[in-house]
């Protein structure tokens, strides 16, 4: 499993690091950004997912470092991460949804984000629920 969702994680977690670099060093060209980018509400609502971002970067980049050390807490870890990015997309195209906005390229990005966890995240959960049982709890 983990050879499949290490790019995943690589992607997303090294992505939102190079977003908020950008974003704070106001790299993003007004052409390329979402709507209404430099009012300050939306600048405000932009920024309180930085928190969340750089905590899904770092309990993803930290799950692939205990893997690699054989660390069986790896996935607790990975688990959280792929919540929270989850989370991070759900909010921002719910946002979007509410205000009539759409583009595509924005959509794309935060869709990926909510997509992609749901079937590692289904994989995780069946996973613990059947180690459960072996160890003689039920989950159910």
């Amino acid at each position: 499993m983990v050879k499949y969702l290490k790019p995943f994680f690589l992607a997303t977690d090294i992505g939102f690091i190079v977003y908020w670099v950008v974003t704070f060093f106001q790299l993003i060209p007004k052409s390329a950004a979402f709507k209404d980018y430099d009012n300050p509400v939306i600048i405000a609502w932009n920024w309180s997912f930085f928190p969340l971002d750089i905590l899904i970067s770092i309990t993803g980049l930290y799950s692939l470092y205990l893997y690699k050390k054989s660390n069986s807490s790896w996935k607790s870890y990975a688990l959280i991460s792929l919540v929270l990015t989850f989370c991070s997309g759900l909010q921002a195209i719910a946002f979007w949804s509410f205000s009539k906005d759409f583009d595509i390229t924005w959509w794309a990005f935060n869709l990926y984000l909510m997509i992609y966890p749901l079937f590692f995240i289904k994989i995780f959960t069946t996973e613990n629920k059947y180690e459960a049982n072996i160890d003689g709890i039920s989950k159910q």
